[in-house]
């Protein structure tokens, strides 16, 4: 047997929470002696103490913990509790990371208010190109609706063109419109320039049509951080006396693996307001 210290060092715990779990009843000591009242452990209590600690980090309630336990739930089946809690915990971080990500682009777009010149600004005409495209639909146009549709749709695209021996002649082309469902819903298309002639695959073969007049700027960087460019040329087209027609088409440039080093050309159609 070991002694609560010796037991605590093995199981990586500290002797308070062994109390802690005894006065619970969480982890009874296998032996208390009666004159001293030192608390005992056996090296197969480590089981226990391993699904206890398991239980808890993963975000259950020590009433949750002692449930399951005392179920005696066999090793395979608590596996897979833990693999589901797991990637619950996995799904909430993801979304809270996404969401950290909006929070200081939002921060940024704040700090750059008057400072971001505009003067890299260029309003020029944009001819038609032939693209490949998928289509799918967000619930917003927010970016925290946008980056988990458009980032699945691009890697399917470029799935279906190898597999259709197509390689792309030019760069990506995304795009949006309102959904046909409405209620603020955004269709939104990742696209590729295509040399034609193309046979429609798995994906849709159309020419974008050309915009007479475009209010352009190049973006630097990730677009999880393009709101401070959106603003910067939306400040632009009001003080030039321009007013937007649709939503922005995004020419990608340079697509590195690293996504700080992207260099993205935003397309606004324009007319004089």
């Amino acid at each position: 047997m070991f002694t609560i210290g010796d037991f605590a060092r093995h199981g990586r715990v500290s002797v308070r929470m062994l109390r802690h779990y005894d006065a619970t009843g969480l982890l009874r000591p296998a032996h208390v002696d009666p004159s001293s009242g030192y608390r005992y452990y056996t090296a197969a209590q480590l089981a226990r103490l391993n699904r206890i600690i398991a239980l808890k980090d993963l975000g259950f309630t020590l009433q949750q913990v002692h449930e399951i336990v005392e179920e005696k739930v066999g090793a395979e089946e608590l596996r897979g509790m833990l693999r589901l809690r797991r990637a619950e915990l996995e799904t909430a971080m993801a979304v809270a990371g996404a969401r950290l990500v909006q929070v200081e682009a939002r921060l940024r777009a704040i700090e750059s208010e008057g400072h971001m010149p505009t003067n890299d600004v260029v309003v020029k005409s944009v001819p038609a190109v032939r693209v490949a495209e998928l289509t799918a639909t967000a619930e917003s146009f927010g970016p925290e609706n946008i980056s988990p549709v458009i980032q699945p749709l691009y890697h399917q695209l470029f799935r279906e063109l190898d597999s259709a021996g197509v390689a792309p002649s030019g760069p990506g082309v995304a795009y949006y419109e309102d959904a046909p469902e409405g209620g603020g819903k955004v269709s939104v298309h990742a696209a590729v320039q295509v040399s034609a002639p193309v046979q429609d695959g798995a994906f849709r073969v159309l020419d974008l049509p050309a915009l007479d007049q475009a209010a352009t700027i190049v973006h630097r960087g990730s677009m999880d951080n393009v709101l401070a460019t959106v603003q910067t040329l939306a400040r632009w087209i009001e003080a030039n006396g321009y007013r937007s027609t649709a939503y922005p088409r995004e020419v990608s440039l340079e697509c590195p693996e690293d996504r700080d080093d992207w260099v993205t050309e935003l397309q606004v159609p324009v007319t004089r307001a």
